[in-house]
C-alpha cells in the first residue's frame, strides 16, 4: 500500500450506494442484492451520495463487525482515508461498530440491518447456498432503525418485548413479542419481505404469529425446531440510549503533536462558535461521549489529516468512553449539517458548489420582503412550509383574554391588540377542500402570571375538544409573533409591553408611549412598545410616539414609502390626535422633550447574516422512562411517522410536534415539555421562545406537509 492508491478498486461516481467487504486487505464489491448484510467477522466500506438543492453530499463509512480482527479494522480505516483522497476531502467520514451504528448509517437500510454470524475468513460469502439448508433465528430490534442479529437456536434467546424471526429458507415465521408495538410488528414484516424477495427471490411463505394461542400450527413448527419452551419468557431489554442532556454536553477540544507526544487541550464549551476553528489545526468535537467529531482545517498537515481516525480512538480510550462510539470525521470546508449544528451560528462563506457558482453571503442590507402569491400555496406545499403561511390569511378570528382563569370575549373592534400583562386565545378557522380546518394560537403576555400561562393551556385543550380534537395548536411568546400570525390580523397587529385590556384596569395607562412600526404591506406589520426614550430609536424603521398632545410618525432614513404607509394605519389606531410626520434629522425640541431628552441610537444600515439554509430534522420522541430520549430519523419520509409515535419536526424558526392517533396519553401530555426540553438542551443554544405547533395525525396543516416529499393525504384515511 505504499504507492498511494494503488490498492483502490475503481470507484463509481453514482448517486446512491456502493459497498466493499475486506477480503485478504483487500477490497471487494458487495453483490447489490445483499445490501443491508453484515457478517459478524467482517469489515466494510460504505459510499453513499445524495443530491442536495446544493449539489450533492458524499458520505462515507468503514464498519466494523464485533467479531473482526485488528488487522481488517485498520486496512478499512487507510482505504476510507485513502478514498478521501480520491474523492477531493468532500466526503463526511464514520467510523460504525455493530450495533452502535450513526443515524445517518441506519437511513441507508430502510428495510433493516441484518447481521450474520462468521465471516470472510470462516469461509461464508454473501451468495446464499441451498435455500433448504438455512436455520437461523433472527433477533428484531428498534422501530425506528430496525436490526436484526443471528442469535442462537433456543427459547432462551426470546423475550416479551421483540420481534423474532425464525428463518428456515422456504418458511419464515415471525413471533410477535406480546408487549410489541404495532410499528416493531410491522417494521419486522418489512423485514421477513425483504428477505423473502432479495434473498429467496420472493419463493418462500410468510407465516405471523401474533398470538401463540390463535396460531397451532405455526407453534409446531417452531417447537420442532426449539424443542418445547420451559419456564417464561424474560422481560424486554429496554436499549441504552443517549438522553438529550448528555448529547447537549458539547466540547471542543485541540489536538497537536508535541516532542512526539499527543496533546489534547480544552478550549470550549456550549454554545460554540465557529470563530474557534482555525484552518491550520484538527480539533476533536466531543458530543457529551455519545459521538465524537475531528474537524481537519484546510491548511493542517498531511501528517494530521491522516491520523484523524487513530486520533479519535486515541481520545476514546484515554477518555473511557466505550470502543463502540461513533467517530465523524470533516473536512474544513465540507461540514455535515449535523456537525454545524452543534455551533451557535454557522455561516457558509463564498463557498463554491458542485456547479462552480461561488455563493456569497457578504452582508445584506434590509432584507426586502419577498412579495410571494398566496394562491399558489395548495400546488406547492413546499412553499407554504417555507413562507410559514398556512393559508392566504383571509380566514375567520374569534379572539378570547383569560380573566380569572377562564375565557372572555374580546371586542372585535379591539382584535389584534395584545397587552403584556395578559394572555389570549385567538382561534383561526379556514376552509380546506371544503372543510373547516382549525388554528389555535396560544399568546402568552410577557408579564402574565404562571396561573393565567397555565389556564391559558387548559382552557385552549376544552376548545381544541369542542372543535372534535382538531386543532392544530401554536404557543406564541409575546414579541416572537409567527408570520401568519402577522398576517392575519391585516397590519393592525399592535403588542403593548405591559398593561391589560380588562375593563377594570389597575394601572393607569402612560402618558408617553413610543412603538416601533416593522412591515410593508397588511401581511407582515407589527408595532411593538418600545421603552419612551430616545435610544430605542433605529433609523431603519418607523415609530410613533404618542403624547397627550399630538402623535409623531417619525421616519428614519432607511425606511420606505410602503412603511411609512403601513405606520399611518397603526398611528390611526393607538391615537385619536393629531398625526404629525417629522423625518429624521429634522425633529422638534418637543419631539426630544417627550423622550427625555437626546440620546445616541442604532443608525447603521440593518444587516442580515444569511444562516445556511437549515436542514428540517425529524426526532422520533420517547419520555417513559423520565430521561427524555430522541431518535433522529435521517432522510425522513411521511411512512416514518407511526400511529404510536411522538414526533419533533425541528424547522429552526419553529418545533412542529406531531401526534399519533394511538401515542399514550403520557407521552402526548409531556409533548410540549419534551419541545422545551429539546430547545433548552439544543446545542447551539436556541431562542427558547421559539414557536411550538402541535399537530395531530390527521389534519396536518400545509406548512408541515411541506417539508415532506410527496405527501399523501389520504394515507390515513
Amino acid at each position: 500500500m505504499t504507492d498511494g492508491d494503488t490498492n483502490l478498486p475503481t470507484i463509481e461516481r453514482k448517486l446512491g450506494l456502493q459497498i466493499w467487504g475486506i477480503e485478504n486487505m483487500k477490497m471487494v464489491p458487495v453483490p447489490e442484492k445483499a445490501y443491508g448484510t453484515f457478517f459478524e467477522g467482517d469489515c466494510y466500506i460504505v459510499l453513499h451520495t445524495k443530491r442536495t438543492s446544493r449539489g450533492s453530499t458524499v458520505d462515507l463509512h468503514y464498519w466494523i463487525g464485533k467479531d473482526s480482527s485488528q488487522d481488517e479494522q485498520g486496512a478499512a480505516a487507510m482505504y476510507v482515508t485513502q478514498m478521501d483522497n480520491v474523492l477531493r476531502g468532500s466526503p463526511v467520514q464514520h467510523r460504525e461498530v455493530q450495533g452502535h451504528e450513526s443515524e445517518t448509517f441506519q437511513s441507508y437500510f430502510r428495510n433493516g440491518i441484518i447481521y450474520k454470524k462468521g465471516g470472510v475468513a470462516s469461509g461464508f460469502k454473501h451468495v446464499e447456498t441451498n435455500m433448504y439448508n438455512i436455520k437461523r433465528l433472527l433477533h428484531v430490534k428498534g422501530k425506528k432503525h430496525v436490526s436484526a442479529t443471528e442469535v442462537a437456536l433456543s427459547w432462551d434467546s426470546f423475550n416479551k418485548g421483540d420481534v423474532f424471526l425464525l428463518d428456515l429458507g422456504k418458511v419464515l415465521i415471525q413471533w410477535n413479542g406480546p408487549n410489541c408495538s404495532i410499528a416493531e410488528k410491522s417494521r419486522g414484516l418489512a423485514l421477513a419481505r425483504s428477505i423473502r424477495d432479495s434473498e429467496r427471490g420472493g419463493r418462500a411463505q410468510i407465516g405471523i404469529i401474533d398470538n401463540e394461542k390463535d396460531s397451532p400450527d405455526l407453534m409446531q413448527i417452531m417447537k420442532m425446531v426449539l424443542g418445547e419452551r420451559r419456564g417464561e419468557l424474560r422481560d424486554a431489554i429496554p436499549d441504552a440510549k443517549a438522553d438529550e442532556l448528555q448529547k447537549a454536553n458539547v466540547r471542543l477540544y485541540h489536538v497537536y503533536e508535541k516532542d512526539n507526544d499527543l496533546v489534547v487541550q480544552e478550549i470550549a464549551t456550549r454554545p460554540l462558535t465557529q470563530d474557534l476553528l482555525q484552518h491550520e489545526d484538527c480539533y476533536i468535537l466531543d458530543q457529551g461521549g455519545f459521538k465524537i467529531y475531528v474537524w481537519r482545517g484546510k491548511a493542517s498537515s498531511l501528517e494530521e489529516k491522516k491520523a484523524a481516525f487513530t486520533r479519535a480512538v486515541g481520545f476514546i480510550q484515554a477518555k473511557g468512553y466505550p470502543s463502540s462510539t461513533n467517530v465523524e470525521v470533516i473536512n474544513d470546508g465540507a461540514e455535515s449539517a449535523m456537525f454545524k449544528q452543534l455551533f451557535q451560528r454557522w455561516t457558509e462563506k463564498n463557498e463554491t458548489q458542485g456547479l462552480g457558482k461561488v455563493y456569497t453571503t457578504g452582508k445584506i442590507a434590509k432584507v426586502e420582503q419577498v412579495k410571494f402569491d398566496t394562491t399558489q400555496l395548495h400546488a406547492r406545499p413546499e412553499l407554504a412550509a417555507e413562507q410559514r403561511m398556512v393559508d392566504d390569511a383571509s380566514g375567520e378570528i374569534e379572539v378570547w383574554r383569560i380573566e380569572d382563569l377562564q375565557m372572555q370575549p374580546v371586542n372585535p373592534k379591539t382584535y389584534g391588540q395584545f397587552y403584556g400583562g395578559d394572555c389570549y386565545l385567538v382561534l383561526y378557522t379556514y376552509l380546506r377542500s371544503g372543510r373547516p380546518h382549525y388554528i389555535l394560537y396560544m399568546w402568552q403576555g410577557r408579564h402574565a402570571s404562571v396561573d393565567e400561562i397555565t389556564a391559558c393551556a387548559l382552557n385552549a385543550v376544552e376548545l381544541d375538544k369542542k372543535h372534535g380534537d382538531e386543532a392544530v395548536q401554536v404557543r406564541v411568546t409575546m414579541g416572537k409573533e409567527p408570520t401568519h400570525f402577522l398576517a392575519i390580523f391585516k397590519g393592525k397587529l399592535i403588542i403593548y409591553e405591559g398593561g391589560t385590556s380588562r375593563t377594570q384596569k389597575s394601572m393607569p395607562e402612560p402618558a408617553i408611549r413610543l412603538f416601533q412600526v416593522r412591515g410593508t404591506d397588511e401581511m407582515n406589520t407589527k408595532a411593538t412598545e418600545v421603552p419612551a426614550r430616545a435610544s430605542s430609536l433605529n433609523s431603519n424603521d418607523v415609530f410613533l410616539l404618542t403624547t397627550s398632545q399630538v402623535c409623531y410618525l417619525w421616519c428614519g432614513k432607511g425606511c420606505s414609502g410602503d412603511e411609512r404607509e403601513m405606520a399611518k394605519m397603526v398611528a390611526d389606531i393607538v391615537s385619536k390626535r393629531d398625526k404629525h410626520t417629522i423625518l429624521e434629522g429634522q425633529e422638534p425640541a418637543e419631539f426630544w422633550e417627550a423622550l427625555g431628552g437626546k440620546a445616541p441610537y442604532a443608525s447603521e444600515k440593518r444587516f442580515q447574516e444569511q444562516v445556511t439554509h437549515y436542514q428540517p430534522r425529524l426526532f422520533e420522541c420517547s419520555n417513559q422512562t423520565g430521561r427524555f430520549i430522541m431518535t433522529e430519523v435521517v432522510g425522513f419520509c411521511q411512512e416514518d411517522l407511526d400511529e404510536d409515535d411522538v414526533m419533533l419536526l425541528d424547522t429552526w424558526e419553529e418545533i412542529f410536534l406531531w401526534v399519533g392517533k394511538a401515542s399514550n396519553t403520557y407521552e402526548r401530555n409531556e409533548a410540549i415539555a419534551s419541545a422545551k426540553e429539546y430547545l433548552k438542551t439544543h446545542p447551539a443554544g436556541r431562542d427558547l421562545a421559539t414557536p411550538i405547533i402541535l399537530v395531530k395525525q390527521g389534519y396536518e396543516p400545509l406548512n408541515f406537509t411541506g417539508w415532506f416529499n410527496a405527501w399523501d393525504p389520504y394515507k390515513w384515511s
